[in-house]
């Protein structure tokens, strides 16, 4: 999950509020636990100190008698950090064993206290209650004081504590994994539409099918709209680009025909056969290129690489059957351009067609994956050439022979074409003597190179 993601922030923002809603509720569960533990302490005090009030009486002597110490042995054991003590006037009148040679001090008035006492020997945090009561049979006022050992209360209190934090815990992260749950399958429509749009891309579809959310079925519907427009736009420019093409080339020809005519030899008419030469490559040059751009911005292009070049093979092998000229072809399976077909054959055809025209028997053709592309390799046996020559291959209108038969514009419309659709070409020698070319296109997904 990335940081920058949808999913990401939600969970994050999902698992920021759970975790601060738990700390917060646990903090209040064990305010209330203490809360209830200290009450139910001070209670059990309370009745300590109503059993030895009931237990009091005072003789005809006017002493003090306790008929009966609280049941509890902790009472008994010295410095066990609960006693219990009677005063009058600031004077100890009895007090529980439990005190040994220690007694509470005289300013214990008030009738509750969560303030400790502490006590010489031994050191305890004590909760300590007093009571003033005046008994019958004597007018004199008593203070009894009774205290408990504070531990036990942050003892209760953390174990309670312990339990609520493993639970709170494993609550949380309950929660946190119920939402990374709950996300996951919201946002499964999302990832249904990116699935979809890479199969657009590659060319395995060419709409979004199937049923989505309401919430995202108006996106899906645009998308389909937006794929629609774009590919009606490409078909009006292919369009516009075939009939510029017939418009231009008819009243060429027309000049081209009668440039020819013997009748007509003059410095003008030379200068028109010129001209229409010139126009007409830079026709054909430019039809091209506004072509193959219409159509590389086309989603979804695949072409097999295969059947394009076994096509033009068995097809140059009968245009050159004359010179029995062998075309072999050795190629990968697997292999798909992303692109069109027609540039495909655009491009290979003029690399071949050039390859039979120099070789003196033998044209290969290689075609491998390589890094994400497609690696075509057109070999031949000819002539080969210079590396001065190969700079100027690729200029538009440059005849390196001009008793073979062409226009000079192949290598450069290879080179346009394979441009636009960001691959690229070069020359070399080949192993059978003559000229390697090395064109490398972009592989489409799902293919072998990708």
């Amino acid at each position: 999950m990335k940081i920058n993601s949808l999913a990401f922030r939600l969970v994050a923002g999902a698992a920021l509020w759970t975790v601060a809603g738990v700390l917060a509720g646990g903090l209040i569960l064990s305010a209330i636990f203490r809360d209830y533990v200290e009450r139910s302490f001070d209670s059990k005090l309370h009745v300590v100190a109503d059993s030895l009030v009931a237990s009091s009486s005072v003789g005809s002597d006017g002493r003090l008698r306790i008929s009966r110490s609280p049941d509890d042995p902790r009472f008994e054991q010295p410095f066990s950090g609960w006693y219990w003590q009677v005063m009058s006037d600031g004077r100890p009148l009895q007090r529980s064993r439990s005190l040994w040679d220690q007694i509470f001090s005289a300013d214990l008035t008030v009738e509750s206290s969560d303030d400790p006492l502490q006590f010489k020997r031994p050191e305890r945090e004590l909760r300590v209650i007093s009571r003033e009561v005046t008994l019958p049979g004597s007018e004199e006022k008593y203070q009894y004081i009774v205290s408990g050992d504070r531990a036990e209360v942050e003892h209760e209190v953390a174990r309670f504590n312990t339990t609520l934090a493993w639970s709170l815990g494993a609550l949380a992260a309950g929660l946190v994994i119920a939402v990374l749950i709950q996300v996951q399958y919201g946002l499964q429509p999302l990832r249904r539409i990116r699935a979809a749009l890479a199969d657009v891309s590659s060319g395995r579809s060419d709409r979004l099918t199937g049923e989505y959310p309401a919430e995202v079925a108006p996106l899906v519907s645009e998308i389909n709209l937006l794929l629609d427009n774009n590919a009606a736009v490409v078909e009006r420019a292919r369009t516009h680009v075939g009939n510029l093409a017939h418009s231009l080339k008819t009243p060429m020809s027309v000049l081209a025909n009668a440039s020819e005519d013997p009748k007509a030899a003059s410095p003008l008419v030379e200068t028109v056969r010129r001209q229409v030469g010139i126009m007409r490559r830079q026709v054909d040059h430019y039809l091209v290129r506004a072509r193959t751009a219409a159509a590389g911005g086309v989603l979804g292009q695949r072409t097999e690489v295969k059947p394009v070049i076994e096509d033009l093979a068995r097809t140059l092998m009968r245009i050159h059957a004359e010179r029995n000229i062998q075309v072999s072809a050795k190629l990968k399976p697997g292999l798909v351009f992303h692109g069109e077909r027609h540039d495909l054959e655009e491009m290979l055809g003029n690399l071949m067609d050039n390859a039979c025209k120099w070789a003196a028997a033998n044209v290969r053709v290689s075609a491998a994956a390589v890094k994400g592309r497609i690696r075509i390799i057109v070999d031949d046996d000819g002539p080969g050439l210079s590396a001065e020559q190969r700079e100027t291959a690729f200029r538009r209108g440059k005849r390196l022979d001009e008793g073979v038969p062409g226009s000079g514009l192949g290598l450069s419309i290879v080179k346009d074409v394979v441009e636009l659709y960001g691959g690229r070409i070069s020359l070399a020698d080949s192993e059978l003597g003559g000229l390697r070319v090395v064109l490398e296109v972009p592989a489409a997904e799902g293919s072998a190179a990708a």
